[in-house]
This record gives C-alpha cells, structure tokens and sequence, in this order.
C-alpha cells in the first residue's frame, strides 16, 4: 500500500508556513499542523487502524486537478477537534492567496467518513457513491472519529449523473462517532448526506448548497439537533434542490433498517424571501419526504421554499397516517406553490389538515410573520427571532434522553444564542490565512440594472495605503471576463465602472485583490 506523501512546497504562504502535499493512502497514524498548510491531492485515503488528527486552526485545500478527497475508510478514524476560536478549515485552493480565479462550487471533492454499522442493502455492505469505497457492517456503536468546528468549503463534484461526492458523505458511520459544529459552504452536490448507520450530529450548517442539503438514505437511523439551511436563490440543480431529501432506499422497498433518522430543531431558509424575489426554477421544496422513508422530525421551521413539505407516495403517506414518519410542532412559511402536498391521494388523507391539526404546525403567509432578525442576508445573516416571533411558542420538548438538549422548546435552530458566533463563515471568499493582510474597505458594487440598454456595474472600494491592485470578473464557472484593474494605487477611494453591455444574465463574481488579499463579491446580471 502506498504511504502518506508528505512534499514540502516551494510555495510559501505569508512567509511563514510551508505547504504540505497529502496524497496517497494514510496507513499510520498522522497529524496534521496548524503551523503549516496542506493540499489534499487525489483521494487521500484512511486506512483502518490509522488516525488521521488535525490541529485547531489548521487549513487544508483540497487540489482542483486531482479532485483531491480525504475518505476515512471503515476503521480508520479523524480526529478533527477545532475550537469555537480556532475552526478547522477544507477549502478550496483558490482561497490562497494570489490564487488566479475566485474559489466556486465544486473546487475538490469533500470528505467521506465510512464506517461498520448497518446500513438497509441486501448483504450489510455497499459501495459510496464517487469513489466506490466498501461501507456497512453490524456495529451501530463504531467510532470514526470528531469533527467537531470544522468548516468545508467549495467541495462536491459529479463524476457521472446520480454518482457525486457530496461536502460531507456519512456511510454506515456508528454513534461512538462525534460530529458537532460542521459547516458546509457552496457545495457542488448535496452539503450534507447520509447513507445508513447512526451516527448522531448537533449544529449542522448548510450554506448555499447546490442540490440538497440534508440528504438521508439506506436506513441512517441517526439523532440530530440544530440544522440549519441557507440557500442562494440563483443555484439549484438539474435534479431539483430540496432541503430534506429522504428516501429509504431508491426502490423505496422495506428493506430493514429504514431510513428513521430523528430530529430536533431544524431552520431552512429557502431561496424566496418574498413575493418580489426571482429564484431558480428547479428550487422545489422544503422536504421531500419519498420512498418509504419514516422520518421523525420536531419544532422544525421552512421558509421561502415554493412548497414546504412534499409528501412522496403511497408509504411514506402511509407512515404520516400511522404516525411512524411524522413533522410536529413546526411551521411553514413563504410557499408560493403549496404548504404541505403529496403525490398520490391515500384513503382521503388531506396533508394540509394532518400538518395543522394532527401536527400541531402552523402555516404562515408571509415570512415576515415569523420575526426572525435577518434570516436572508447573503452575508451577515441573523437567525435570531424577536421577543414576539411564533416560534417561541407551541414547540414540542425534545427528549433528555443524554443527547437531546431537552430544553430547545422552540421551533427553529435559535432562540436567544448565536451558535453559529466566530466559527462559521457566512461570506467565504477571501484566502483563509489572513496574516498580515492588506485590509480592504468599502468593497461595493451598484449595478443600474434592469436596464438592458446600460447595464452598468460600479464598483467602488478605498485603500489605506498605495498597494498594487487587481480587480477581475468572472463568470459563475470562474471563467475570467474581464481584467479592470491592475496596477499600483495610492491611498484613497476608488470607483470603477464596468460596462456589462455584451454579457448574458446570470451571476458574475467580482475580486478585487489588495496585495495577498482578496476580497470577493458577487451579482446578477438582469437583461
């Protein structure tokens, strides 16, 4: 088997810290720094018996060439325990310094921990999609390690239709495994899923994500407490964007076990913040609940999706009927579609009338009836709500069951503390190391659009100091369109005018790069 490969770059960042190439398979324990930085080339794999442990602070890129992955094989363990003040950080590695284009979805591949606990496939094993690695086995108590103030940033690549790697893949993972305080950022696939096992999650975050954010399959029988989802509503995928996607498995057979997994307080900020806003077409619902999967869900709140609950033939009606799949206590807001629907009319059930009266939801027009702080924000969001938002009341108690935090009756992810304080990331697009860093103020842009006639951007931004200068465009693709600045400036304001008179509509990435900083905005251009 091959060896970890540990290369020391001639590119060093900040002129304090080498660079380390990963590659290969891990078949010894290792530790990875947080005075260096690290590249994940290829599929960096972690054999059993091995540990992989990484130090609060430490980043790692993963390699776009290679689709550089780290997969934590069934026995092999990650010990990532970063702290509230020194998160742990995949990226990718367009978030260097002097990278030549901004960083975008689907940069490098993610990470995928597999373990030896039962999975609902015909023998006990299967293979994770991407990659193909084996998963699965009897041991619901297995340990694959911590992840624990981790963020995973522009990961998640197709290699074939219905075969991606997500941000972060679970498969057949066992409750010794801790998994609390995880951020997914602008994956190119699902940000979060599940394939069979148990493992246990607390304060998950999807953020502007491409397909699905919390996808469940093969029996993942797991408990999990404070998500939430945030998404851009231009970015949806050819499959349709969801933020639950659960299926027991793809035939929806009965297979044991089923994908029952139970959860607790759960906020997923849709793509439509009000009437007036245009999202993706293929942004469909909140969740879609399908294929005999019997889900548990309490004090959940769905905003801004165009349906909240989809409800996905004749067993998995079956189930909310009988109360095995249920969504309690919880409240939809902001459908333009429909509120709660399904696909196949079973014995006169009428999904709107179970969700509010069996449920006991609430269903409300408007989100601004909820009175949460700043929900939709692209870059500084609050999920708090105010002293008179709904969903302080009528909230189910979860269990004290040693997992649950029994006292989060409330419906929603917040109540009156920001978990999400210093260790996430709401607008990742500058380089991850920030040491002696230019800094950048008043980074704007104004567009006059709609106006197909003079569709002009100004971008403004001001100097502390003469410092050399680069102000680039570039498609959603990282295509680069166009070069507005390069050159050496002195202190003071700047405003720029760019002229996107022979562009198409869609969103543009702007960077505007101050010495070894970068700061990155992005927006669409209406025609």
């Amino acid at each position: 088997m091959k060896k970890l490969v540990l290369l020391i770059s001639i590119l060093f960042l900040n002129l304090t810290s080498a660079q380390i190439v990963v590659q290969g398979d891990l078949t010894t324990d290792q530790t990875l720094t947080s005075s260096s930085t690290y590249l994940l080339r290829g599929f960096v794999r972690v054999k059993a018996g091995a540990t992989l442990t990484i130090e609060p602070g430490t980043v790692i890129y993963g390699e776009n060439s290679s689709q550089g992955s780290l997969i934590v094989q069934p026995g092999g363990k990650i010990v990532a325990n970063g702290t509230k003040e020194q998160p742990i950080v995949f990226t990718s590695e367009f978030r260097k310094a002097g990278a030549s284009r901004p960083p975008t979805y689907g940069d490098w591949g993610g990470i995928i921990i597999l373990g030896n606990a039962r999975i609902n496939v015909p023998g006990g094993t299967s293979q994770i999609e991407g990659p193909g690695d084996t998963f699965g086995g009897t041991n619901d108590d297995d340990n694959s390690g911590v992840l624990r103030y981790v963020r995973i940033e522009y990961p998640g690549i197709a290699f074939s239709p219905n075969n991606e790697i997500n941000g972060l893949t679970f498969g057949g993972v066992g409750r010794g495994t801790t998994i609390e305080y995880v951020q997914v950022s602008y994956s190119g696939d699902d940000s979060f899923e599940w394939f069979g096992g148990n493992v246990n999650g607390k304060y998950l975050i999807a953020y502007k994500g491409w397909d699905d954010d919390f996808d469940t399959d093969f029996g993942y029988a797991g408990k999990l407490q404070f998500l939430l989802s945030v998404r851009d509503p231009q970015i949806a995928d050819q499959s349709a964007s969801n933020g639950f996607e659960s299926d027991n498995d793809g035939s929806g057979s009965g297979n044991t076990p089923l994908t029952s997994p139970t959860w607790f307080n759960v906020t997923l900020i849709g793509p439509k913040q009000d009437a007036s806003t245009q999202i993706n077409s293929l942004y469909k619902r909140g969740m879609h609940l399908r294929r005999n999967s019997q889900n548990k869900i309490s004090n959940a709140l769905i905003m801004g999706w165009p349906t909240g609950i989809l409800l996905d033939g004749a067993p998995t009606i079956n189930g909310a009927i009988n109360q095995t799949n249920y969504i309690k206590n919880s409240i939809i807001s902001g459908s333009t579609s429909a509120s709660v629907d399904t696909t196949k009319s079973t014995g006169g059930f009428a999904p709107v009338d179970w969700f509010t009266t069996d449920m006991a939801g609430r269903i409300y027009t408007t989100n601004g009836e909820i009175q949460l702080s700043n929900p939709f924000s692209s870059t500084q969001p609050s999920f708090l709500p105010t002293s008179n938002s709904p969903v302080l009341v009528s909230a189910a108690t979860p269990p004290n069951d040693g997992f649950f935090d029994a006292s989060a009756n409330y419906v929603g992810a917040f109540k009156d503390i920001d978990w999400t304080s210093t260790w996430s990331d709401f607008n990742p697009v500058g380089p991850t190391s920030v040491k002696n860093k230019v800094a950048i103020s008043d980074f704007q842009l104004n567009q006059n659009y709609p106006n197909p006639f003079n569709p002009v951007t100004s971008i403004s931004y001001q100097l502390p100091g003469s410092s050399n200068v680069t102000l680039r465009v570039f498609d959603i693709l990282g295509n680069e369109v166009a070069i507005l600045v390069n050159e050496s400036q002195a202190a003071g304001s700047y405003s720029v005018n760019f002229d996107a008179a022979q562009l198409s509509s869609g969103i543009y990435i702007y960077q505007l790069a101050v010495e070894s900083f970068i700061q990155t905005k992005k927006m669409t251009l209406l025609k």
